[in-house]
């Protein structure tokens, strides 16, 4: 019999739906592998409009993002979560400023990828995501703490990259030329080294798995979802 009096309510801070969404039901369903048939921990998730993260990404403002995602945080911790996660990677630029001011402890998405990999042996990442993402400190930081290396794409396939996530993946679209322009970024990432890519965004499983890149992925969706369930329970 499952006691969830001991099993920790799990927070989630959204921003875009898609990625909010698939990291919800990765819980709910892989968390039946600990707890038996249909059972997960209590889940709660806020998220404000992707509108607002967009204007205050577009202007750098840490900021402004950091207090909507507190304004998250106010209202999950209202309905009892005792810790947070964020499916977003991009948004984790403002994660200092939160860290600060949040009143529950956060995992960080980046910290469990880098964890993933380690534990994986990888040597070399790829890093995949927005403009914003990708063009950021969130993973090279964290890659070079770890002494692991890491490689971007060009500033042009960058910037096509954030393209494609913000018009279509956000939306859930998928476009065979999408799902090939992601292969071909990652064939060059191989052909340079790289022993793995960061999917960093965490809509890009939506085109992208072990099942159809030359490199395996690490998954941050799946992985901070996998990594809630073992701080839940």
């Amino acid at each position: 019999m499952i006691d969830y009096d001991q099993i920790k309510h799990i927070g989630i801070v959204g921003c875009s739906a898609e990625g909010a969404a698939l990291c919800y039901k990765t819980i709910c369903t892989e968390s039946s592998r600990y707890l038996g048939e249909h059972a997960h921990p209590e889940i709660s998730m806020h998220t404000h409009s992707l509108a607002q993260y967009v204007k205050y990404l577009k202007t750098n403002d840490l900021h402004g993002i950091g207090n909507l995602m507190l304004s998250s945080v106010d209202k999950l911790k209202a309905q009892g979560a005792d810790f947070i996660i964020c499916p977003d990677n991009t948004i984790h630029q403002a994660f200092d400023y939160v860290a600060q001011r949040s009143p529950l402890p956060w995992l960080h998405i980046a910290d469990c990828v880098i964890r993933e990999a380690k534990a994986c042996g990888f040597k070399k990442l790829g890093i995949l995501g927005t403009q914003w993402l990708t063009e950021s400190d969130v993973y090279p930081a964290k890659i070079e703490r770890a002494k692991l290396s890491w490689q971007r794409p060009t500033q042009e396939t960058t910037k096509r990259i954030g393209h494609l996530i913000m018009s279509e993946l956000v939306y859930g679209i998928v476009k065979p030329g999408t799902v090939r322009y992601f292969q071909n970024t990652i064939n060059k990432f191989r052909d340079s080294g790289c022993d793995s890519v960061i999917l960093g965004c965490t809509e890009i499983p939506l085109v992208i798995s072990d099942n159809n890149s030359s490199l395996p992925t690490l998954n941050s969706n799946r992985i901070l979802a996998k990594a809630a369930i073992s701080e839940a329970i």
